[in-house]
């Protein structure tokens, strides 16, 4: 009970705080929202009628309490366009299954790929595998998924033809070509976490085989295979799990980017949306929401230690 209560409150701290500095980070943006929601407004009293029912002239502290009240009923506020107010919620609805999807891949792509060269290395470690396999890992982690993104753009999208560049198709319309329209944004987001998984795990690995139950399995004649899969990966994953629960959210802002450049309907599109179309109430909404699902993530990694490690369980009882 005493740790549920510390991360609801945790929860709430970065609720406020996040929700707050947001509002505060729009609010010194130059340009009047009201101008860019309605270009076209002879006497002015369409704009001044959006400001009122925005509170924009209200101080920004009275201006956050009234949209955290609404956000604690279930209201994520509306999304202004010159046709009309939308839901936050409806935009918000249709576009965060197919960033979740994105993020989902990447993650699945990342671990596929990271863990057994990790375990590959680690058992080569110091050879010229695991150096070279090193020296890549730093390569990819230098580069920013934009960057690996149009390399990969120009030479698989355009040069081959493999995989189209633009566009996206949902899973429930065309499985193999959903696939196929995320193949590169998915390997432009995993390129650097794989490298950061990698190096991770391989040098908690390096680690791990150097303790004494180890070798005492080794001593029983136990296979290497059975050593590295069994023995020592799990007791090793701690530092892996903490960094891909804490990347879910840093893949948001990497979704961002990839999302404007293969046009994306997803979450980062709709945040990039909200930004350059001074979007105060959505942005704040989908922030908030982003914020608390971090958090949650967090305590879900907190709660799956006590499973890979038994010892944290027994240290917490």
């Amino acid at each position: 009970m005493r740790l549920l209560a510390q991360r609801v409150a945790q929860l709430l701290v970065v609720f406020v705080v996040v929700s707050f500095f947001t509002a505060a980070l729009m609010s010194l943006v130059p340009g009047k929202p009201e101008n860019l929601v309605i270009p076209f407004d002879q006497t002015g009293q369409l704009r001044q009628e959006f400001r009122e029912a925005n509170r924009l002239d209200d101080p920004l502290p009275v201006r956050w309490f009234f949209w955290a009240k609404g956000f604690a009923s279930g209201d994520m506020g509306n999304f202004y366009s010159a046709s009309g107010a939308e839901a936050v919620s409806g935009r918000f609805g249709e576009s965060w299954p197919v960033s979740l999807s994105l993020i989902l891949y990447t993650q699945v792509v990342a671990l596929a790929v990271s863990i057994p060269l990790a375990i590959w290395a680690a058992y080569r470690s110091g050879r010229w595998i695991d150096k070279a396999i090193n020296t890549t890992a730093f390569a990819f982690i230098s580069l920013p998924s934009f960057a690996i993104a149009l390399i990969l753009t120009y030479y698989l999208g355009v040069k081959l033809g493999w995989f189209p560049t633009q566009g996206y198709t949902r899973l429930s319309e065309d499985p193999a070509e959903h696939f196929r329209s995320v193949a590169i944004p998915v390997m432009s987001l995993s390129a650097g976490q794989i490298a950061v998984y990698m190096r991770l795990l391989r040098s908690d690995l390096v680690a791990t085989l150097q303790e004494d139950f180890i070798l005492m399995a080794r001593a029983k004649g136990i296979s290497n295979s059975r050593v590295l899969w069994r023995h020592a990966l799990r007791p090793s994953s701690l530092t892996l799990l903490t960094v891909t629960g804490l990347s879910m959210g840093n893949l948001i802002g990497g979704t961002l980017v990839v999302e404007f450049l293969f046009s994306i309907p997803g979450l980062g599109m709709l945040l990039g949306e909200s930004v350059l179309s001074r979007q105060y109430e959505a942005l704040q909404s989908m922030v908030a929401v982003i914020a608390i699902v971090f958090v949650l993530i967090n305590f879900a990694v907190d709660a799956l230690y006590t499973v890979l490690d038994p010892r944290i369980r027994e240290r917490s009882a």
